[in-house]
């Protein structure tokens, strides 16, 4: 055996011995420790020689071992101490019961027993200051997009990114459609969505873009949904969002829709015709501006209700148009009175006051109502125009859900 393994032992035999000595230094002085904590400082009144303390006895209603007034005599047998209050006070009937039990306690444990552990309180947590509630959106009103007309994508954008920047984004794309796309956001200011407007400086987080189905060209191609789902994928790429596409159910829609409109989309016409002499270009504008009609740059006069909505208009028998310049010297042989079915709220009470404005015109023209034959139009017959072909129509509508005249309409019949 070489001197290094005679070394190595020697070290922990050495280390051995000092680990158990340590132990037992610390043995002894922890039980020291106890010894005096717990070494009483005046004589045990039961074990001890010195003074006796009398013990009141505490009244119980149960039967319990009766506790007498001298002190027990000493015996072999460990008696544990019981520390009673020479000038006790005495217990009301409420609380006998808990003294006699935890007397009973102090008998047969004089250690008091450990706390049961107490759950800590639940706090709920405080957002931080920079941290604003979130407020529920409005919901989408379907007079902005109605997921019944259009194909609508929603997104959700991470930062707010200014809406002349989202309407530009794929307008070359966007421009090869053969149907009408709608951009709505929600305002943060008003909490409320709003359609989207070039001129509105606007910056939203939350968006949503219809694809029309259908209008009076008819139902959607397959060339257009590809289009359209294309640019909301790059839009979605570029806004670092998320795109949510509907379900592919968009042909079958839409061709739901199409027959829809095809059954109720009516044009009634009531034409005014002269008996002699051709009318007279500034006299047919004295009578429309009279009438509260506007002459607009399609050519038509044309009558509004209060919200600006177009209730009738007045053409040209004739294909000439009615322009500011053209009517100082143009003279026809006819007008035309029209009312847009679908697009007319109240259609029955519009077609009567359309019809008073064309007698009046007659009257003063000295023309004559015809049907589109050029036979006389009686009054019996504009009222059955009115209840079959006005009338009927926008109770069809009604009971599918879309008005005649409501802004869902106005976007489907145009």
């Amino acid at each position: 055996m070489t001197e290094l393994q005679m070394g190595l032992i020697g070290l922990g035999a050495t280390a051995v011995v000092g680990v158990f000595a340590y132990n037992k230094w610390q043995e002894y002085r922890h039980r020291k420790l106890a010894e005096a904590v717990l070494k009483p400082h005046h004589d045990d009144v039961l074990l001890g020689d010195g003074p006796k303390v009398t013990a009141r006895p505490v009244e119980v209603e149960r039967s319990e071992p009766e506790i007498r007034d001298e002190a027990p005599a000493p015996s072999n047998e460990r008696v544990e101490p019981v520390f009673v209050d020479s000038h006790p006070t005495k217990p009301s009937d409420d609380f006998k019961q808990a003294i006699v039990d935890e007397l009973a306690e102090m008998s047969a444990d004089p250690l008091p027993a450990e706390p049961e552990p107490v759950a800590p309180p639940v706090v709920e947590p405080v957002p931080e200051a920079d941290e604003a509630p979130e407020i529920p959106a409005g919901s989408l009103s379907a007079t902005l997009l109605d997921p019944r007309l259009e194909f609508i994508v929603a997104m959700e954008l991470v930062e707010p990114v200014s809406a002349i920047q989202i309407l530009y984004s794929q307008r070359d794309v966007l421009h090869r459609l053969n149907k009408p796309v709608h951009w709505v956001g929600f305002n943060e200011r008003t909490r409320e969505w709003e359609r989207l407007l070039p001129d509105v400086d606007l910056h939203l987080r939350r968006l949503r873009v219809g694809l029309q189905l259908v209008n009076r060209t008819g139902p959607v191609s397959e060339g257009d949904v590809t289009i359209f789902t294309n640019a909301m994928q790059a839009l979605a790429d570029e806004l670092m969002a998320v795109a949510d596409m509907p379900s592919s159910r968009v042909f079958d829609q839409a061709a739901e829709i199409d027959r829809f409109c095809a059954a109720v989309d009516l044009e009634i016409g009531v034409n005014l015709v002269s008996r002699s002499s051709a009318f007279s270009g500034t006299k047919i504008r004295a009578l429309a501006e009279a009438a509260g009609m506007m002459l607009g740059i399609d050519g038509l006069f044309t009558r509004y209700d209060d919200a600006g909505r177009a209730q009738f208009s007045l053409q040209n028998y004739e294909t000439t148009q009615f322009t500011a310049e053209s009517i100082r010297t143009l003279t026809t042989h006819g007008l035309t009175f029209i009312i847009d079915v679908p697009r007319v709220d109240h259609g029955e009470r519009v077609f009567m006051q359309m019809t008073d404005l064309a007698k009046r015109f007659a009257e003063t023209l000295q023309g004559a109502l015809v049907d589109d034959n050029r036979q006389p139009l009686s009054d019996s017959q504009l009222d059955h125009i009115r209840r079959e072909f006005i009338g009927k129509p926008q109770a069809t509508m009604l009971a599918f859900g879309l008005p005649a005249g409501s802004p869902q309409a106005l976007r489907l019949f145009s």
